[in-house]
């Protein structure tokens, strides 16, 4: 149906009966070279789901090598310009940022619960302020960088030059889209450098829409490339390209380990945040009210999808059993519902993938010998929701510290 602005629509028809023909319309998100959105060079899309509804609502640019390399070079062509500014005039690049999403925060915290299934109260209240925040941190704490020092004795005079690296690829997980990937991206770009960002394609939305937020600002083109894709085409193109010097990657150990593999040859600057299996150690003698709160927190935040998430409680045995009690009572007055709803404190997970996974994690808990306390199904919620991805918030005791469901990430509402 062509494009207004750019918000670009593909098509799909319906027929409900033979006297009505519906017609369904469903955003197509291209990549964002060079200060413009591009289509991706194949016209190639994936579907993307509303979590909460388990229905596509838009299609995300499948992207290959070769947007990968038409990125690169806008991204290598703006360095020398961007590199050059003063770092207060970076500064105020990404302030200007910050300023554009603040001014959109309630629209974009929208679309961050919609792509994700987290409340949006979650989204509004932590996600997108995160994001905010990230920019200018980045933007004032520069200025007390030292992008030069000096080691100087008696007998020698040593001096440190930190310079930008030239084109880098940033690659940010689905769990905490627009917050993961500013948390990315800021510190990139304040240095100096330009950038290839992929965000996951499970949650593209907010990372699509930045785009019109650098585009408003001003922001040179060329120095913020957002490809869409598939890991395993588009970020495998980003990883290998030989002239992308470091690779910043937030996601699974397997990926990661896989980026290690591929670029130790190259010897490129590797940042990689990966999983984890996080315990949270509960004393007598701690805050025992505060301590509650924040473990209820730490287990269930963003639905357990979370890498700092307490997915292991260890419990000092003499306060166990009234840890027990009080903590089942409060996880089970979460509420679980539509992500839209104001009073919703837990949302869907983010894939039906990931739910399939989560309820099989489940099924090998009590295979494994472990004891469910609360949760352990799947919920279905009445309404627009009736075919989302939500999991009840479930607790194990009885698991041994050996088993798969202790060592394995769930990233989940699992504990």
């Amino acid at each position: 149906l062509g494009a207004v602005g750019v918000v670009h629509y593909g098509w799909y028809k319906v027929i409900s009966d033979e006297y009505q023909v519906e017609i369904s319309i469903v955003e197509q998100l291209y990549n964002f070279i060079n200060g413009e959105y591009i289509p991706p060079s194949l016209n190639q899309y994936i579907d993307v789901f509303e979590p909460a509804i388990g229905k596509v609502y838009a299609q995300v640019a499948d992207s290959n090598s070769d947007d990968v390399e038409n990125a690169f070079r806008f991204a290598e062509n703006a360095f020398s310009g961007w590199s050059e500014l003063t770092v207060k005039e970076r500064a105020d690049f990404l302030n200007r940022i910050a300023d554009g999403i603040e001014s959109r925060l309630d629209e974009f915290a929208y679309y961050e619960s919609k792509d994700t299934g987290k409340p949006i109260t979650q989204a509004r209240t932590v996600d997108i302020p995160r994001a905010i925040a990230n920019l200018r941190f980045f933007s004032e704490y520069v200025h007390s960088f030292d992008f030069e020092s000096n080691l100087t004795d008696d007998i020698s005079k040593n001096k440190v030059v930190r310079s930008p690296l030239g084109v880098v690829g940033c690659i940010s997980p689905w769990n905490l889209p627009l917050y993961l990937f500013s948390w990315k991206i800021a510190p990139a770009l304040i240095a100096g450098n330009t950038v290839l960002a992929k965000p996951s394609e499970l949650t593209p939305y907010t990372a699509y829409k930045l785009g019109e937020i650098c585009q408003d600002s001003g922001l040179p083109s060329g120095v913020l490339n957002i490809i869409h894709g598939q890991g395993s085409i588009a970020g495998d193109a980003m990883i290998s390209h030989p002239k992308i010097k470091a690779v910043s990657f937030t996601g699974g150990t397997a990926t990661g380990k896989l980026i290690a593999e591929k670029t130790a040859s190259s010897f490129k600057k590797l940042s990689l945040e990966m999983g984890g299996k996080n315990p949270a150690i509960i004393f007598s003698d701690c805050n025992y009210d505060k301590m509650l709160e924040i473990v209820i927190r730490s287990s269930f935040s963003n639905q357990g999808q979370v890498c700092l998430c307490s997915s292991r409680l260890l419990i000092e045995k003499s306060i166990y059993d009234k840890f027990k009690k009080d903590f089942i009572s409060r996880v089970s007055g979460l509420i679980v519902g539509d992500p839209n709803d104001e009073e919703t404190q837990f949302g869907a997970v983010s894939s039906q993938a990931h739910y399939n996974k989560i309820l099989d994690y489940i099924i090998l808990g009590k295979q494994e010998g472990g004891e469910i306390l609360l949760g352990g199904n799947a919920v279905k919620i009445n309404g627009r929701c009736k075919d989302g991805y939500f999991i009840e918030p479930t607790i194990f005791q009885g698991l041994k510290n050996s088993c798969q469901t202790n060592q394995d990430e769930i990233f989940g509402p699992v504990v």
